[in-house]
């Protein structure tokens, strides 16, 4: 291997430290729930809950809890 990259030429090198990181990340990144399938229960629980936040029956102002805290 030491041998075979040494005599990659910059060009070579490049392209091949270019797709190991493409590969990487890819890998990191992916969605570890992909296939998975979303129960119904969990669906409308998450859809009440999104609602419930859009009509302010839920959650709380970010600005509001960051000066609360003392950081903003």
């Amino acid at each position: 291997m030491t041998n075979a990259v040494a005599q990659m030429s910059t060009l070579e090198l490049r392209e091949l430290i270019g797709e190991v990181v493409e590969e990487k990340l890819l890998e990191l990144l992916r969605d570890p729930d992909e296939g998975l399938v979303l129960q119904p229960a969990v669906r409308e629980r998450l859809l009440r809950q999104r609602n419930a936040v859009a009509a302010g029956e839920r959650g709380r102002d970010f600005d509001e809890v960051m000066r609360e805290l003392g950081l903003g």
